[in-house]
């Protein structure tokens, strides 16, 4: 066990070292249950490096990858795939095959037969409605269902006809016989079983009736010999019936769940209905889009796998509800790929600089280094050749002393290139800058003139000539609210500018620039080729993420 060292200790660990101390388990055994009707999203991350952590941890610890798919009208085997995809992708090995609850149906229909033979369970042909009717409220004891006492006889035939599909959507579901006067509404004789003709992704037509969750997962986790079943308190009520489910069927495991606050992040919804919403609506275009909190918008959007584990590190795990900023997240990301991107050059809204007494047979090769404080990066080539791109921010015809950049009739220097001075400009009718043109001074190639004069400004470029043409998708906040879950309207609260498509330039040796690799665009900002839309020969790059403001 690693703990000690930079491991964080939590309650959850405090639990564990008390249970392996005492010999109630050898090792432990951990689980991940996600259901595959979405995309998995940053919450899920935090739930994956905590399951998985755990296990890796901890001597002879493993955890399983279980899809809980009872609901074969929301889920699909795309999903599946792609929530393999992302739990790989973020580091982590699941333990031996992957588990379907789907696979344990068989078992969980005997243990609903024992609960109905031990008049346990019952069947009711109350309808959605009428259900809500009787179960009562907070402040209201529930009462009773007109059919809670059917002979065991006639519940055993009535499920039995359940399953052999004589009964239409809707028309009777089995429901645990606890406690309709219970202060847990959990507990006041919950639904198990219902009617539902839809196909399955893994077991097809098999099955018409298919078990509910809070059944389905306990017995789950007992099957699979889960020694700490964890879930974030919005199921803490569901505990009590958990618990009661294993003590009502013979099965010999009984795990012990446990409950974490879920994670809450800025700028940010985590409901997959919510999420879904946002691209049937045409908000965003797909679960993967860079905008979307998912894990594979944001690896699409460039953030290193290794930033999400030190994020979910960070927060820690606790009881206590709190949202986390953003900054946080972003903080994470940052310091990761500060040390380990590659620098290179991009202009996403170019103006043309003509260097008029430039020899155009020149045709120079500059240098400049990968990164700057690791010289095992290497050095990348910047073709020179007299006509340059420069941001059409980093030039005006007059400025304040504050503004560093090139002025006409002023010099700032290139970087990794020469100093250079604006001498005039063109604009169009609309009064646009299409061309400024300079003069360079060839002495004051790199950071340390020869003639040691100094100039304050220094801005980037990329060769006019030589370059590979890119669309840049700058990415911000999907949402103007920090908490947009509490928005009446979703469509409300929508950034306008989440997404901001510029048309530039970058190096030429990034046009073979593979899918997710982040490089640093000095003073713009960290940017990876697009996994789905970039190629050589159209360009896409998306903004992982803003540079600090005091870079």
């Amino acid at each position: 066990m690693t703990q000690g060292g930079t491991t964080p200790t939590n309650f959850i660990r405090n639990i564990i070292d008390q249970d392996l101390k005492s010999g109630k388990h050898q090792s432990i055994h951990t689980r991940f249950p996600p259901e595959p009707n979405g995309y998995l999203h940053i919450g899920h991350a935090k739930a994956i490096c905590l399951n998985f952590g755990l296990a890796n941890d901890y001597p002879n610890g493993h955890c399983n990858l279980r899809f809980d798919d009872t609901n074969p009208l929301k889920e699909d085997a795309d999903y599946v795939v792609a929530i393999k995809e992302d739990i790989s992708w973020l580091g982590f090995k699941w333990h031996g095959n992957i588990h379907y609850s789907s696979d344990y149906f068989d078992k969980l229909y005997n243990y609903a037969v024992e609960l109905i033979k031990n008049n346990k369970a019952y069947i009711c042909e109350l309808n959605t409605q009428q259900t809500r009717e009787y179960r009562g409220t907070l402040t209201q004891a529930g009462k009773d269902s007109p059919f809670r006492n059917r002979p065991i006889s006639e519940n055993l035939a009535l499920f039995a006809k359940m399953r052999a599909g004589e009964f239409e959507d809707g028309a009777m579901m089995l429901r645990a016989k606890i406690d309709m006067a219970s202060p847990n509404i959990k507990m006041r004789d919950p639904v198990i079983y219902r009617i539902r003709f839809a196909h399955h992704h893994q077991t097809g037509d098999k099955w018409c009736i298919y078990p509910m969750y809070d059944f389905t997962h306990c017995i789950s986790d007992a099957i699979e010999e889960i020694t700490h079943s964890l879930c974030t308190l919005e199921f803490e009520d569901h505990r009590p019936l958990y618990d009661w489910v294993l003590a009502n069927i013979s099965i010999n495991a009984k795990p012990r769940q446990i409950e974490y606050s879920r994670l809450n992040l800025q700028y940010t919804i985590t409901s997959k209905r919510k999420l879904s919403a946002l691209i049937d609506e045409g908000i965003v275009t797909a679960w993967d889009d860079p905008r979307m909190p998912t894990i594979s918008g944001m690896r699409r959007r460039g953030y290193p796998a290794a930033s999400l584990r030190e994020f979910s590190k960070r927060i820690g795990v606790t009881k206590q509800e709190n949202t986390v900023e953003l900054a946080s997240l972003e903080a994470c990301v940052r310091e990761n790929l500060e040390e380990n991107s590659p620098r290179a050059m991009a202009v996403l809204d170019p103006i043309k600089v003509i260097i008029s007494n430039y020899n155009e047979n020149k045709n120079e090769q500059l240098t400049a280094p990968c990164h700057p404080k690791d010289e095992h990066m290497g050095t990348r080539i910047l073709p020179f050749s007299g006509e340059i791109y420069i941001d059409r921010a980093d030039f005006r015809e007059t400025a304040n002393k504050k503004y560093k950049r090139l002025v006409l009739n002023k010099e700032v220097r290139l970087r990794n290139a020469y100093v250079i001075k604006a001498n005039e400009f063109k604009a169009d009718e609309n009064g646009n800058i299409t061309e400024v043109y300079c003069t360079y001074d060839d002495q004051t190639l790199g950071k340390n003139p020869s003639d040691g004069r100094k100039v304050k400004g220094v801005i980037h470029w990329v060769d006019a000539t030589k370059n590979s043409a890119a669309e840049f998708r700058v990415y911000n906040h999907l949402f103007l609210l920090d908490n947009p879950a509490a928005a009446n309207d979703i469509q409300d609260v929508i950034n306008p500018d989440s997404q901001v498509i510029k048309h530039g330039f970058v190096e030429m040796s990034l046009g073979d620039a593979l899918p997710e690799k982040v490089y640093q665009f000095e003073r713009e900002g960290y940017f990876c080729a697009d996994n789905k839309d970039s190629s050589s020969d159209s360009l896409v790059f998306n903004r992982t993420i803003a540079l600090r403001a005091s870079m």
